[in-house]
């Protein structure tokens, strides 16, 4: 069932929650993703069956919630994530975070690292603003992000119109990049990334993994493995990590 938890800002975000034993798990989804996908939805079926409490919710500006996905940033991003575990989740959990959530999962843990049992990550795009999206953009895209405050790029997982990426979410990804120190998270840390991934090279999490702190961290490289990680050898991956940790 939907729920929407209403903020004093006039801020609803979209959940779907499943109540259960611990620890619980919570689903963190992509850039201009929603809560809909096969991962989000297989995460859901398996908790069920076990009898785990489980979540899984859309940002701001995403899905189900209210909000502008233009003005959307990192922080903003993270804020919602931390209301999500603050306000609707109880004792530890797993976080498991796809692309940008990989690292959404990684700053909600520094910021609330007595509520994180371990951390699974899929894709997990640490500091794609500077490192992805700025670094693709050619000199004519910068200076139309510097004199227009957005450019559109084509998506190829949507078959809508080209998305915004904005000066701002640029600019304010900066306040949250991870990846020029150590990683303060020392909780057990599963990461998979696929080798054939067109969108964030796998590099991405070989770098985060060298930088956490944790001494239990693992990078799976799955060979045949795309961007979402959602055929079913790659779900039994996930779940078999999920039901270990």
């Amino acid at each position: 069932m939907l729920r929407l938890l209403n903020l004093p800002d006039g801020k609803r975000i979209a959940y779907h929650k499943l109540e259960g034993t611990g620890p619980g798990v919570l689903f963190l989804g992509g850039f201009k993703s929603d809560m809909t996908g096969t991962k989000a939805v297989t995460l859901e079926q398996w908790c069920r069956e076990q009898g785990r409490a489980f979540i899984r919710f859309d940002y701001s500006g995403h899905g189900q919630s209210s909000g502008d996905f233009e003005t959307g940033t990192i922080g903003e991003w993270l804020a919602d994530t931390l209301t999500v575990i603050d306000r609707l989740t109880e004792g530890p959990q797993i976080i498991v975070g796809s692309s940008m959530g990989g690292w959404l999962a990684l700053l909600a843990t520094i910021a609330r690292p007595q509520r994180v049992h371990a951390l699974i990550t899929l894709a997990c795009a640490t500091d794609f603003t500077r490192r992805l999206l700025l670094a693709m953009f050619t000199e004519e895209q910068k200076q139309q992000l510097s004199d227009e405050g957005r450019v559109l790029i084509p998506c190829d997982y949507d078959d809508q119109q080209p998305y915004p990426i904005t000066r701002k979410l640029i600019e304010e990804g900066e306040n949250h990049c991870l990846l020029d120190r150590p990683i303060p998270i020392h909780c057990p840390v599963r990461m998979f990334h696929g080798m054939r991934d067109p969108d964030v090279a796998w590099a991405f999490s070989r770098q985060t993994c060298e930088r956490l702190e944790s001494g239990d961290a693992t990078l799976t490289l799955i060979k045949q493995g795309d961007h979402r990680l959602s055929e079913a050898a790659d779900l039994r991956l996930i779940l078999n990590s999920l039901e270990q940790l």
